[in-house]
């Protein structure tokens, strides 16, 4: 059993506020905590079940190490069970975003749904893109179901949060800035590569006009059926894998 302030500082980090105040964020479920351990982010704390004790790295002597029962892990986690583990991690320092990157930059515009932007941030990692650049506007990337839907690929993908349209009017003229559009391009009709800033839009509302006007080039992916429109997790994952297909 952990300390009452153990408890409140872990219940104060499911809130974004507190977060920012702290400088911490909880990673959860035990495939994520194990990620955290090998990766070169710093880990404040790790709460675990007897069970999973066992399959922490031995490694760990400058890291407290609490040993929970499974209903005091849920108790304090977001999840509706946690039988693993849970850790407090300190939000890394945010690197410098190149106005230029040799490779292709994804841009989110309004993606407030935590799971669609883990997805994406693990879209980002699996294709080895730079890194994923955030509008204001976007769910926060450090939030206990944004960290879970990334599956451990918060350890690897540089993630940067600017207004968005003074970012991209920001870049060089010559710099490719692709988006999603129902009346752009055929995406199987081209060759594209990998480089310059993919936009993506939420799946309800799109672009915003601001953004919207910054594009050089619209996308557009062909469908044969009824559905009104695609997951942008979905989409982006099309659209990266034209871009790489020739790569």
């Amino acid at each position: 059993m952990v300390s009452k302030a153990v408890a409140k500082y872990v219940h104060a980090l499911h809130l974004k506020k507190y977060r920012l105040r702290h400088g911490a964020f909880l990673v959860e479920g035990g495939k994520s905590v194990l990620e955290l351990l090998r990766s070169g982010l710093q880990t404040e704390r790790v709460l675990v079940t007897a069970e999973f004790r066992l399959k922490l790295p031995v490694s760990l002597s400058n890291i407290p190490v609490d040993v929970l029962t499974e209903e005091e892990l849920t108790g304090l986690s977001t999840l509706a069970t946690n039988n693993t583990a849970l850790a407090i991690a300190r939000l890394p320092e945010e690197p410098l975003l190149p106005l230029t990157t040799p490779g292709l930059l994804l841009a989110l515009d309004q993606v407030r749904d935590p799971g669609n932007l883990g997805t994406l941030i693990r879209l980002a990692d699996w294709y080895g893109l730079p890194g994923v650049v955030l509008s204001e506007t976007c769910a926060d990337p450090w939030a206990p179901k944004t960290v879970a839907a990334t599956m451990g690929s918060f350890t690897r993908v540089p993630i940067w949060q600017r207004d968005l349209p003074s970012w991209l009017a920001s870049l060089p003229i010559h710099l490719s800035v692709f988006g999603a559009d129902l009346h752009g391009d055929n995406v199987h009709h081209l060759t594209l590569q990998p480089t310059g800033v993919l936009v993506m839009g939420s799946e309800s509302h799109g672009l915003t006009p601001e953004v919207e006007a910054r594009l050089t080039q619209r996308l557009h992916i062909p469908g044969r059926g009824q559905a009104e429109s695609l997951n942008v997790a979905i989409s982006a994952a099309i659209l990266l894998d034209n871009f790489y297909r020739n790569a």
